[in-house]
């Protein structure tokens, strides 16, 4: 790993979090496959649209993460039982109303914010400037994400308190 001037006995601390960002994508994007195609109701049009949007997004994150760590010259976890295991998510019912899945996605924003936080701060620790700037983009891109799904859930709340 001459070429990147990184030590591998501290990279692997940055990689160890990477493989749970990398577990936590992969969840993150089936609960959003599994909410696009269970949406019903008079917010199908908007969330099916905006769910699709999401789970490319994240598909293309999955595979930035895994080839950094293969940058890293370490291999990326690559098995569901793994990350059902180290992944900081949890699976979703697809029998939810679109209300509820938007609180279920805002709090894995916050698992997931919490995942990178901690990457970037390992990634620092060991002078990993890549990863710090790959995941620094995904924290700013999540951020605004959540906020304008929080807008969402905003104007509806009125809605039903009217």
């Amino acid at each position: 790993m001459s070429y990147l001037n990184l030590d591998t006995s501290k990279t692997k601390d940055t990689v160890r979090e990477l493989n749970v960002l990398l577990a936590d994508y992969h969840l993150y994007y089936q609960k959003l496959r599994n909410f696009h195609w269970n949406i019903i109701g008079q917010n199908f049009f908007d969330l099916h649209i905006q769910f699709e949007d999401m789970y490319n997004d994240a598909k293309v994150k999955i595979d930035e993460i895994a080839e950094r760590i293969l940058t890293l010259r370490f291999q990326p976890e690559s098995n569901f039982t793994e990350y059902l295991k180290i992944s900081n998510l949890k699976e979703a019912s697809s029998d939810i109303e679109d209300f509820k899945m938007i609180k279920t996605l805002l709090k894995d924003h916050g698992e997931i914010i919490s995942q990178m936080r901690k990457v970037v701060e390992i990634a620092d620790k060991n002078g990993d400037e890549g990863t710090i700037d790959l995941v620094g983009a995904y924290i700013r891109e999540l951020e605004k994400t959540s906020w304008m799904l929080d807008a969402w859930i905003m104007k509806t709340e009125e809605k039903q308190h009217s």
